[in-house]
């Protein structure tokens, strides 16, 4: 009689989304110098290394020291949708989930909409992803992963954590990926060129805000609480109040900008009411208001507001003092829109329809 085994082999650890402080540990722990960390920095997010072996300033000892334990946990995206507009979205495998980067092309810059959640459990009303719930938080190394492995990581000029998930629902790994990002050991980008958009968990907020200069984006979508719970069940806890106030608690300088995201919806959120109280809600905060088409999912009854609408609204906003503009919908002809492309993978693997709720 045969026994069946089954060989269990034990993933790697990744180096690729490791501080300098962190991987200063891992040199340590395997007997090399610890400057050998700074090296490692430099071909991980400088260099842009493929594999430990290209590490060619250590010697043929530590790459093997390294390798016994460590590989990069670079991976490249499953699939990927071109539209006619040159936006691109990148479908990657997460931990047996799925996620999605959006690559948005312009004249002037090359922005990459990153995600920082399998899922989300904010079940926003008009988002698709929130009808997924959260299945996992990404890893630093999986939302750096993002930006490293699509075919255009060298042209990017802009990163925006606007993709699945509320990024603060992820703080660490969240935090972790803009030092990386940020720091003269690591990609060495400003600060200026990302932002970090929440829905507002205040406490998180306000870390955020204290511990990096990254540029913040709130989703607002209404300036009326009541409205506001309707289509973002979180603002029972997290009031717009308590938003505004952690903001205007906070010295941003000059360098630095707040902006609010708002979805605009027929007969919703489009009033002149609507503008009166924006205008006062966010007196004394030096900011911009992007306003959203609403591009329709399943099992809603929201609806877009029409073009003419949309331009009367931004113009008696800016009339109000707030600068605010219309952000160009891209991707229309693929699965752009957050969650959609996501979705429709997990549902060959599930069965989740896009219309289960």
């Amino acid at each position: 009689m045969y026994r069946s085994f089954v060989l269990y082999v034990q993933q790697k650890e990744a180096l690729f989304g490791k501080t300098l402080e962190q991987l200063q540990e891992v040199v340590l722990e395997i007997g090399l110098p610890k400057y050998t960390a700074a090296q490692i920095c430099d071909w991980l997010y400088q260099k842009r290394c493929n594999t430990i072996e290209d590490m060619t300033n250590l010697s043929k000892k530590a790459r093997a020291s390294l390798s016994d334990t460590y590989d990069l946990g670079l991976k490249a995206p499953i699939s990927m949708q071109s539209s006619t507009d040159g936006t691109k979205k990148y479908l990657f495998n997460a931990d047996g989930g799925y996620v999605e980067a959006a690559y948005i092309p312009e004249k002037t810059r090359n922005t990459l909409c990153v995600s920082s959640q399998v899922g989300c459990k904010m079940r926003c009303l008009f988002c698709m992803t929130g009808k997924q719930g959260l299945q996992g938080n990404l890893s630093t190394n999986q939302i750096l992963n993002q930006v490293r492995s699509i075919d255009e990581s060298d042209q990017l000029t802009n990163i925006v954590y606007m993709g699945m998930g509320e990024p603060f629902d992820n703080l660490e790994e969240v935090m972790q990926s803009l030092e990386v990002l940020t720091a003269d050991w690591g990609f060495g980008w400003s600060p200026k060129r990302i932002t970090v958009s929440t829905i507002g968990i205040v406490p998180a907020m306000k870390h955020f805000l204290e511990n990096s200069n990254c540029h913040l984006a709130v989703s607002l979508h209404s300036p009326f609480e009541s409205e506001r719970r309707l289509l973002m069940p979180v603002s029972q806890k997290y009031t717009i109040k308590d938003i505004i106030r952690e903001i205007k608690s906070h010295d941003l300088g000059r360098q630095r900008r707040v902006s609010f995201e708002y979805i605009v919806f027929k007969d919703l959120n489009d009033t002149p009411k609507h503008v009166k109280e924006l205008a006062r809600i966010l007196n004394g905060i030096r900011c911009r208001i992007n306003l959203i088409r609403f591009h329709e999912i399943p099992n809603t009854q929201l609806e877009t507001t029409d073009e003419k609408r949309l331009e009367e609204f931004k113009e008696e906003l800016n009339a109000k003092g707030i600068t605010t503009t219309i952000r160009a919908s891209r991707g229309q002809d693929i699965d752009a829109a957050c969650g959609l492309l996501s979705t429709r993978e997990m549902s060959k693997k599930t069965g989740f329809k896009k219309s289960d709720t």
